[in-house]
């Protein structure tokens, strides 16, 4: 097979370079038994975004290996020195259960060091949540995380934090970048040879507690949980990741003592062998504990994924377990606290809800039915990150920020982390699961008591997955651009009533013609407003090769709930199979 200019030139590069000797004689098998594999690792450098790096594992310019991890800690070691401070810069690192995430870890701790900036790193694996609480505990100027999310074993990534605790955004992001991509050579990358230097500093568990003292505050019935809690049967599945080492804790920390763990999952193993995929958003992820579940008969069951940022949950409910969405956990957790707050005198009179636009409009419906503000911003949770920085930084504050959450099962109550956090999550849903009970009532009762009062709202993700290859990404955005210019009229036989394009900033009433434009940041995002009320968003993936169809639907009018769900769910299928015939 004859490669191209570029992906001959970095398999050159390998070759002959300073590079170890397993990656080469991997290349080189790869390229007499398997040389399209070649192409897909050396034709293009791994792509450094907003988010970090992230992609599959294995030698070349883009794959995860100690190379491009050490280039990406060079480039960020480049951009904090830049930054002037009064205090020596730091930097705090995690890692999950992963394969090579300890490995990785190293690395770039070894390359910080080099660059004089002090490190903290965690012996083990700790959440991502730990990582954000962390870097802001210990006032670092940024923070790294080794982790695929919910990725299948064969991949790793590199997240990227500031000082505040959240994901980098503007201006960091792009002097981030910059930096980064300025690495072209290993001569410029500094490390040391070990991780022996007194620049290097181990994190013990004593995070864990301050961790679990901060976030103690934030229960809304403290006392039934602590003298009725042992009443909620908890199971607990960290998916083989690093949920394991804090969710424990703070279940039993807040009261919630019957708890049991689905012991093969509660073994970290970066192989994530008895599932295909570790994500609690896919119902065979959460098969063993369900099995669990039923088999206890406790009252739910909690799965996180393997950096513990998200978590899944199934109910128990007429003797069946019921796996519940990520936007319904949401809109449940909304409802909790809006009436906790209120029942309790606590609500504050700034109190701010936050939400992503792909996530359940059910969710500002109940935040405003209590009059209070919900805020939409850009799929990703450093744009709540940034409000809540933004809100605390104002003079007087503007807003309070209360919760957050978007439709991939990512939540967050409380500002001691910036990112989504799975362990504080899984104390609050248990907080309303028990008083739940309380009532005779399930998680399902109460999200069907919320239809009642707000109207039924169903919402579905459907992902449309394409070979990872350089020509998946050109159709990608070949795709993206049609849909853009040339933009549906009606889906399913509703018209489109508003058309909103995110990289333009320009929503469009399709009625009446007029223009209007998008305040949030642009990013490649297509949403259409049916005339019944239905949402659809288009969404590449910023790190897969996939694209995202989010669709949401709603009925005020229905009073049987049942019926109503029926109704709605076979409409969603509707409108996703037509949506997906357009991107196939």
């Amino acid at each position: 097979m004859q490669f191209d200019e570029t992906t001959q030139k970095n398999v050159d590069t390998w070759l002959n370079g300073n590079y170890d000797k397993d990656s080469k004689d991997e290349i080189r098998r790869l390229i007499k038994q398997d040389p399209q594999q070649i192409v897909d690792a050396f034709y293009t450098r791994m792509a450094f975004g907003t988010g970090g790096l992230r992609g599959l594992m294995g030698p070349g310019t883009n794959r995860m290996n100690q190379y491009t991890i050490a280039s990406a800690t060079q480039g960020l070691s480049n951009y904090i020195n830049l930054k002037p401070s009064k205090e020596p810069h730091s930097v705090l690192i995690g890692h999950d259960s992963r394969n090579n995430s300890p490995f990785f870890s190293e690395v770039a701790a070894k390359v910080f060091a080099a660059n004089n900036i002090r490190v903290y790193i965690y012996r083990e694996m700790r959440p991502v949540p730990m990582v954000s609480f962390g870097c802001r505990h210990q006032n670092c100027t940024s923070a790294i995380m080794i982790t695929a999310s919910h990725n299948p074993p064969q991949y790793n990534g590199y997240k990227v934090y500031w000082n505040d605790g959240a994901q980098v955004l503007p201006p960091h992001d792009e002097g981030i970048i910059k930096e980064v991509y300025n690495i072209t050579d290993l001569d410029q990358i500094r490390t040391l040879p070990d991780m022996n230097s007194n620049l290097i500093h181990y994190i013990d568990d004593r995070l864990d507690h301050v961790y679990l003292d901060t976030v103690r505050s934030l229960q809304q019935f403290p006392g039934d949980n602590k003298f009725k809690g042992e009443r909620l049967k908890v199971v607990y599945t960290p998916l083989h990741g690093s949920g394991i080492t804090m969710v424990p804790k703070i279940i039993k920390d807040w009261g919630f003592s019957s708890l049991s763990l689905v012991e093969k999952q509660a073994i970290a193993d970066g192989n994530f062998p008895t599932v295909e995929k570790p994500n609690p958003e896919e119902e065979k992820a959460m098969k063993m504990g369900i099995k669990q579940l039923l088999a206890d008969e406790a009252d739910i069951l909690l799965g996180t994924d393997p950096d513990c940022d998200r978590i899944g949950v199934a109910v128990l409910h007429q003797c069946k377990a019921a796996l519940l969405s990520g936007n319904e956990m949401a809109c449940i957790c909304a409802h909790h606290l809006c009436e906790a707050l209120e029942k309790n005198g606590k609500m504050p009179e700034n109190a701010a809800f936050v939400k992503t636009i792909v996530t359940s409009e059910l969710f500002k419906a109940i935040v405003e039915s209590y009059k209070k503000t919900c805020f939409d911003v850009l799929t990703g949770f450093k744009y709540i990150g940034q409000l809540i920085y933004q809100w605390k930084q104002s003079k007087p504050a503007t807003y309070q920020y209360i919760f957050g959450g978007e439709e991939s099962y990512g939540y967050l109550l409380g500002t001691h982390s910036r990112d989504k956090d799975a362990i504080i999550m899984s104390s609050l849903i248990c907080e309303v699961a028990l008083q739940a009970k309380l009532q005779g009532k399930t998680l399902i009762d109460v999200l069907h008591e919320i239809y009642k009062k707000h109207g039924i709202y169903r919402e579905k993700l459907i992902s449309v997955v394409y070979p990872d290859s350089k020509e998946t990404k050109d159709n990608i955005q070949k795709m993206m651009e049609n849909l853009r210019t040339s933009p549906p009229k009606s889906f399913a036989g509703k018209a489109v009533k508003t058309f909103e394009d995110y990289q333009a900033s320009i929503k469009t009433d399709l009625v009446s013609g007029k223009e209007a434009p998008i305040t949030l940041p642009k990013s490649n995002v297509l949403l259409f407003w049916l005339e019944d009320g239905s949402k659809l968003v288009i969404r590449p993936s910023g790190t897969e090769p996939k694209v995202k169809i989010y669709c949401g639907v709603v009925d005020q009018s229905e009073k049987n709930i049942e019926q109503g769900i029926k109704i709605l769910d076979e409409r969603i299928e509707l409108l996703t199979n037509e949506l997906r015939q357009v991107l196939s």
